[in-house]
């Protein structure tokens, strides 16, 4: 990552994203281009925008799952960081945003993880048509309750877990301002509670929470014993943008889990039934402060969600509509 980065600031000299940049690698080029001259490829099914530079030159329909905007993303970024890093984030807002509208002009499909994403595209992009959402979703085999696992928690604390990519800054801006602004008064009602950071590569700062009150893991080899044998699981982001994989795990699981009002909206949830919502610090310890509290509140909320997941975001269900794009798209070069 540290040589990626220090690569990506090539961008700046040649007037594209630093994440084009960053994500370049003459090897995957060189494969891909080998794929594309045998000639035998039906379609290209391409994830995220920083992957599309390897989609060119195809004279077969090419579907974008962009996911998120991640334009946006970066934009969001700027206005949460001083100059000059502030510059930078605009910067690479305006102009991913322009090669998202490139890439997204030329795509046969594309798709975006909720509705509420590809509007937020169609404002930005409104030449671009062929827009639809295609949801995540979780393996719910894989992310279940296994009565034979056992917990890594000490016997006498009680555990909240957070889990997520910690070299990922919204994770880390997420469990600083939870460590900060949150942990106190839920330990002052729970002495034995503590937070437990759940993720590969966190920087100094996260390292730096390392205490009574919090335990940060770096990678395990498995996310499922702390999923599972959490009293609750929280997803404080801040800024987050469409379906949070991490929730959906964690429902899985069958745990109760307080999210971020904006990581509940995107889903196809009942707040209160299959999960709690928050926004402010305040909500954050009454939201979990009542789980702790009622422990059949838990258990009905950790049921329902994991019923929902199975109901919902099993990957046959979410993937079903990529499938009949690719019918629709490839099948006349099939047949012909």
């Amino acid at each position: 990552p540290r040589a990626a980065r220090v690569a990506s600031l090539t961008g700046l000299f040649r007037d594209e994203p630093l994440t084009l940049s960053y994500y370049r690698d003459a090897g995957l080029h060189d494969w891909v281009e080998t794929q594309r001259q045998r000639g035998d490829i039906d379609a290209v099914v391409v994830f995220s925008s920083s992957m599309a530079q390897y989609a060119q030159g195809f004279a077969v329909p090419v579907l974008v799952d962009f996911v998120d905007v991640d334009s946006a993303k970066w934009t969001d970024y700027s206005s949460a960081h001083r100059w000059p890093m502030s510059w930078l984030y605009r910067r690479e807002g305006r102009q991913l945003l322009a090669y998202e509208r490139q890439v997204a002009a030329r795509a046969t499909q594309s798709f975006f993880v909720t509705e509420k994403e590809v509007s937020l595209f169609q404002g930005l992009a409104p030449e671009c048509a062929t827009l639809r959402a295609l949801g995540n979703g979780v393996d719910a085999e894989y992310f279940s309750p296994d009565s034979a696992r056992p917990s890594p928690f000490a016997g006498d604390e009680t555990p909240v877990v957070f889990t997520g990519a910690m070299d990922y800054w919204p994770n880390v801006d997420a469990v600083s301002w939870f460590a900060t602004d949150v942990l106190p008064a839920l330990r002052s009602r729970f002495p034995s509670l503590r937070l437990h950071v759940v993720g590969r590569q966190p920087p100094d700062s996260v390292r730096a929470l390392q205490g009574v009150a919090v335990a940060v893991t770096g990678t395990v080899p498995d996310v499922r014993p702390y999923l599972q044998h959490a009293a609750a699981v929280v997803a404080p982001l801040r800024l987050a943008r469409g379906v949070q994989n991490k929730v959906l795990e964690a429902m899985a699981m069958g745990r109760p889990v307080v999210a971020a009002a904006p990581c509940v909206e995107a889903l196809d949830v009942v707040p209160g039934r299959d999960l709690l919502s928050a926004h402010s610090a305040a909500d954050y310890a009454d939201a979990i402060g009542r789980l702790l509290d009622s422990p059949k509140l838990a258990s009905a909320i950790g049921a329902s969600a994991r019923e929902q997941v199975i109901r919902h975001y099993g990957w046959d269900a979410r993937l079903s509509a990529l499938d009949a794009c690719l019918d629709a798209a490839a099948g006349p070069r099939r047949a012909a």
